[in-house]
């Protein structure tokens, strides 16, 4: 294998359209173990970001000791990523693991037992549920549990507790993907498949670095690319990332104006007659509505706003509008930016116009950037109800109530679910006293991480944190809960296309730490959850019995899991979903006969207003009568409600690197990655850093209305006037304070979300720079990817490997 820091994407397979993508195994053991050696080959699929590639893991000795990608895998044919290689059994094989729970004791965390700390959670649970009730609690989950971990959650917070105040830092990720589906198309759940790459001729990724957030696939793509018949490519991204490099045409949009652009490339294919009317007369509602949006985004208007060339859109438009098969994916860049819903809904518009949906090549991924996103939205621990049910609809609210045996008036349906932001503004208020958080850590990934530190510490909050390490957040909790890891437990977990995977456990997981599930129970059952008729709400022994219990909730809904078992996914790997009677093998695409889930007792949601996020209701919805039919819904383009000013000139905006995942807990502690990108950086253009007087690795002050974070600088390929910084870096690896020396990039960025999907706006913000000292070297950005300098051979180049101090600290 080569050396896969340096060469990210591997060796090159290339193959044709329809063709199928060749097979390469992607293997890495641990230093001085043989491959005979290995003892057991345990099946699962990585958890290291939201490709969810198939894959084996190598056990000896009781412990983890390596990973291969599966070949006969429908997702990764047997090829793996550099996280997935290095951190997914590494990250978790660490000294500084939790290994018995922790209480608080006169401001200090000391060690207990699991009878003391639970026991202590049950007694404040009890008092503030006899004083307060329900809306005295929330929860605060992950994107990285498994599927019966968030069910077992959703069902103890909604039918246990009854409390609305349920959400994920899926909200940080991908609100947005699952609001534009609702609101396109009815219901949450990705049309396309993974072999749309293979079949398409054009390739469109929206605000979606696809090459650093999800490498498996790049290498798809990059093998489609080096193939006999290359398909074309646009890209809309601030940034010159390596998907920028291979474009045909690259969109380099101002931050918060992806609106106005994606409504000029609207314009643009409805006013050269690129579209199947057809299938907008016999499929689609409000077109009318659309076309008004657009009509006075011209190219030349795009321009003015969004700061791309007017022959650049037009060249976009044509490709989408004259190309036969077309694959769009979106990330971040629209999801975590100014009109988010808005901005993605225009992307399922543009398929809607062309009748790109369900056939081969024709694919609509709103991608997903956390390994279990999906789940989390399908099982409920997001706020939403679960299967995809609609809260506003007293017929699926009486589904749930007869399923878990408790009267409907217990399952919170009289208002919205209440979103991440607003969760934290109760606990900040006072109003919400027990708040417990799993597998996340908003003391960095967060918003406006001082008001996030303030509340965190406020001492009338009862905190609850369960996770593998003492996170930030964890530091502030009153009781501290080891989980286990990935690999010490099992269950199932679904990824962008729909795929669902097992995951056996391994290895046992160290000292005390327990899964995620086995904790859930154990509260539910000390606080005496029950039935109607008296019998245990969550009688499940193992996740097994969670599983069937959540393939009754899902029969009949969008996410239908009836027709899969343990058995079957441990026989066949990968499934998607919907898997049942009708589709036993799941069903690749979605939407194939151009019926959509908005009929108005089926749908997941009656929609909303994208400008102000006022709900539609029933009766407006179903006084439209969409039917199944798609819904074009749009908004008009406004200012980010932060823009550059004199005191504040430049624009800020987060992001990924390829060789780290959220805040570093696992991939931080996996001695490739570190050596790879050990610290925080900024990315300035040539120009902005001539203009301050910078220098490549200059220590740098950017600041914002609400901070300030102190990093060196990468003179890189972003947008003249904008500062990029990666999201990834805290504090648990530098013994320093964010008061002495601030680095995390949320220290800058505000508390605003859109109006629709709730998400946070990270992706927009005011800045000012100033240098602060010289440098002593370059940057610790990798030269790698969207971070590579600006002037090739100025930085030595990121290589894989690290000293042998590095792993012994790490190990």
């Amino acid at each position: 294998m080569s050396d896969r820091i340096a060469d990210i994407w591997g060796t090159r397979t290339p193959y044709g359209q329809g063709g199928n993508w060749p097979a390469r195994v992607d293997l890495k053991l641990d230093e001085g173990v043989a491959e005979a050696e290995v003892e057991r080959w345990v099946q699962s699929a990585c958890l290291l970001c939201s490709n969810g590639c198939g894959c084996d893991i190598a056990v000896k000795d009781g412990r983890m000791v390596g990973i291969r990608g599966r070949a006969e895998d429908r997702v990764n044919h047997g090829r793996l990523g550099p996280k997935g290689l290095f951190a997914s059994w590494q990250g978790v094989d660490n000294r500084d693991r939790l290994t018995v729970p922790l209480v608080r004791e006169n401001g200090r965390l000391v060690e207990a037992d699991w009878d003391t700390a639970m026991g202590r959670i049950a007694e404040r649970s009890r008092a503030l549920l006899e004083e307060k009730g329900p809306l005295s609690h929330g929860f605060y989950t992950s994107g990285q549990l498994f599927l019966e971990e968030y069910y077992a959650l959703a069902v103890l917070g909604k039918a246990g507790i009854g409390t609305p105040h349920m959400d994920g830092n899926t909200r940080l990720c991908t609100a947005t993907a699952a609001a534009a589906l609702k609101e396109s198309f009815g219901a949450d759940g990705q049309p396309g498949s993974y072999t749309d790459i293979d079949e398409c001729d054009a390739i469109f990724l929206y605000g979606h670095n696809m090459a650093e957030t999800q490498t498996v696939l790049w290498a798809r793509v990059l093998d489609r690319i080096a193939g006999p018949d290359r398909p074309r490519l646009v890209c809309v991204d601030p940034r010159d990332t390596e998907v920028a490099r291979h474009a045909d045409v690259h969109l380099p949009v101002r931050p918060g104006t992806n609106l106005a652009l994606m409504h000029g490339l609207i314009r643009e294919v409805i006013a050269n007659g690129w579209i199947d009317e057809d299938f907008v007369a016999g499929h689609t509602q409000r077109f009318g509505d659309l076309l008004a949006a657009v009509e006075q985004w011209t190219p030349e208007a795009v321009a003015g706003t969004c700061g791309v060339a007017a022959d650049d859109v037009r060249r976009a438009a044509e490709i989408f509008g004259t190309s036969q098969r077309v694959l769009s994916t979106v990330l971040q860049g629209f999801y975590q930016s100014w009109q988010a819903t808005a901005s993605s809904c225009q992307v399922n518009n543009l398929h809607l116009l062309r009748g790109m949906l369900g056939r081969p090549g024709c694919g609509l991924l709103q991608m997903n950037g956390q390994p279990t996103a999906q789940n989390n939205r399908e099982c409920g621990a997001d706020g939403d109800l679960p299967g995809f049910r609609n809260w506003e609809n007293p017929k699926h609210v009486h589904e749930l109530a007869e399923l878990w045996g408790v009267d409907e008036l217990k399952i919170p349906h009289w208002a919205p679910p209440t979103h991440a932001a607003q969760i934290f503004r109760y606990a900040e208020q006072g109003s919400i006293g027990f708040l417990w958080i799993s597998a996340t850590n908003p003391a960095v990934s967060m918003p406006e991480l001082p008001r996030m530190r303030r509340i965190l510490a406020k001492p009338e909050l009862f905190l609850v944190v369960q996770d593998l390490y003492l996170t930030e957040t964890a530091q502030y909790a009153d009781v501290v809960l080891p989980a286990a890891a990935w690999g010490e437990k099992t269950g199932t977990f679904t990824n962008v296309d729909r795929t669902v995977h097992l995951s056996d456990q391994a290895i046992e997981p160290p000292g005390q730490a327990r899964s995620d599930l086995d904790i859930f129970l154990d509260y539910s059952r000390r606080m005496g959850f029950a039935r109607n008729d008296g019998s245990p709400l969550l009688d499940w022994t193992g996740p097994e019995d969670a599983f069937e219990a959540w393939q009754e909730c899902s029969r009949g809904r969008p996410c239908d899991y009836s027709g899969m078992s343990y058995a079957r996914l441990r026989e066949r790997g990968g499934i998607q979903w919907p898997c049942n009677d009708e589709h036993p093998d799941g069903l690749e695409r979605l939407y194939t006969d151009g019926t959509f889930s908005t009929d108005a007792g089926y749908c997941e949601t009656y929609g909303h207003d994208l400008t102000t996020g006022a709900t539609v209701g029933p009766t407006a919805y179903r006084a439209m009568a969409p039917d199944g039919r798609a819904l074009f819904k749009t908004a008009p383009y406004s200012p980010p409600p932060e823009e550059p000013s004199d005191e504040y000139p430049l624009r800020y905006t987060t992001g990924r690197t390829v060789y780290h995942f959220h805040t570093r807990t696992k991939t931080g502690r996996a001695p490739q990655l570190n050596a790879a990108a050990p610290g925080m950086w900024v990315e300035l253009s040539a120009a902005d850093a001539q203009r301050y007087g910078i220098g490549e690795g200059d220590i740098a002050v950017v600041s914002s209305a609400r901070g300030r974070i102190t990093a060196p600088v990468r003179i890189g390929d972003v947008r003249e006037g904008t500062v990029f910084a990666p999201f990834h870096y805290g504090y648990w690896d530098t013994g320093e304070s964010p008061d002495d020396h601030p680095r995390a990039a949320n220290e800058l960025t505000m508390t605003e979300w859109d109006p629709v999907s709730k998400q946070p706006i990270f992706k927009t913000a005011a800045v000012r720079l100033e240098k602060a000292a010289a440098g002593s070297g370059p940057a610790p950005a990798p030269t790698t990817a969207a971070s590579r300098p600006a002037q090739p051979g100025t930085v030595p180049a990121t290589i894989g490997g690290a000293s042998a101090e590095a792993k012994e600290d790490l190990a």
